[in-house]
């Protein structure tokens, strides 16, 4: 039995869900945005008699790949609920010698070293913000959010060396020494 997949997600106030199960999908409305979900057919998702929870169950709990899709849709809902109603906030720094990030419309325009600056779109419903060398990325979808940032710093990671790259704000480089000459 999926350990994650039996327990109910709350639905807070100020957030309504709408079960669609002919076209298995889910809508989530929020003060932050909306948000829909498709999940797995293997999968039973409903609201309970008080439309205060969502549940998600499946026909066969003993089946492996079953339990693992149980989980993962409960785990999708419940941060679809959670980004309808807080959002998601992912922090990026820059570091680098007259590196820098600054809006460009609705893209972002990255300084990082190349000869040319690199310009990023962000997925529709992601917003950033730029402050110096410090890059805020918000929005609704979790997953949008994620791989915005992902895709940010995928375009000059951190280096151990001299430090050099684009980090999350949380992450921890850890530097290495370079060559030694001499003796």
């Amino acid at each position: 039995m999926s350990r994650i997949g039996k327990k109910p997600i709350p639905v807070p106030a100020g957030v309504s869900v709408a079960v669609n199960d002919k076209t298995r999908t889910l809508t989530v409305e929020g003060p932050k945005g909306k948000l829909d979900y498709a999940w797995h057919e293997t999968v039973d998702v409903a609201m309970d008699e008080d439309g205060k929870n969502v549940v998600c169950s499946v026909a066969d709990e003993s089946d492996r790949v079953l339990r693992a899709m149980w989980g993962t849709t409960r785990s999708r809902i419940a941060n679809n609920v959670v980004g309808v109603k807080d959002g998601y906030t992912i922090k990026l720094q820059i570091i680098g010698v007259g590196w820098n990030a600054k809006p460009a419309g609705k893209n972002i325009l990255l300084n990082i070293g190349y000869c040319h600056p690199v310009e990023l779109t962000p997925p529709a419903g992601v917003e950033f913000a730029v402050e110096r060398d410090m890059v805020t990325i918000t929005g609704p979808d979790k997953h949008a959010v994620g791989q915005f940032a992902a895709n940010i710093r995928s375009k000059r990671p951190p280096e151990p060396y001299n430090g050099k790259g684009i980090k999350y704000l949380d992450e921890i480089i850890i530097r290495k020494q370079g060559k030694v000459f001499g003796a």
